[in-house]
């Protein structure tokens, strides 16, 4: 799961969950695949070597390279979300980084803060949301359905202890 629980030993008994995207392409594994991409595009070049024709495609293989390495490096920059959630004894608090490096804040009393899964009506289905505060933020809309379904959970549980 693309998250965890942590628990503080500090007096007032913190839980911290953090929240991220799964990135199935580790750098080295980008790396890999471009390069990989451009040896392959390359060797039907092989029987142009020494002819004008070679020229004229080559730019827009180059291109052709250069896009995917744009589009696979934008899909990375855009996965670089961290959502920490905070629970005290008498605090919650959620704390959203986005990829353009501002943070968003949730804070409520641990009293007033539920959970809440919205099936079909959120932007994505079993959208979970925390409510309190006189706010409604959501948490977690990059994870599954399978993972959103166990955050809910255990985001009850944990509020209920």
């Amino acid at each position: 799961m693309p998250y965890s629980w942590s628990k503080s030993y500090t007096p007032n008994a913190a839980q911290e969950l953090q929240l991220w995207p799964h990135q199935s392409l580790p750098p080295k594994g980008f790396v890999g695949f471009i390069g990989a991409t451009f040896i392959l595009i390359l060797i039907p070049l092989v029987p142009l070597l020494g002819s004008v024709l070679l020229w004229g495609l080559l730019p827009f293989l180059l291109i052709a390279v250069g896009g995917l390495w744009f589009a696979l490096d934008r899909s990375h920059r855009n996965a670089q979300v961290l959502e920490i959630f905070t629970l005290t004894d008498k605090d919650a608090h959620l704390i959203r980084h986005n990829p353009k490096g501002d943070a968003q804040e949730w804070h409520c009393n641990r009293y007033w803060a539920t959970t809440e899964m919205h099936k079909t009506d959120g932007p994505v289905p079993y959208y979970v949301t925390l409510k309190g505060g006189g706010r409604e933020v959501e948490i977690g809309a990059f994870l599954s359905e399978d993972e959103r379904i166990a955050l809910y959970e255990e985001l009850n549980r944990a509020l209920r202890d």
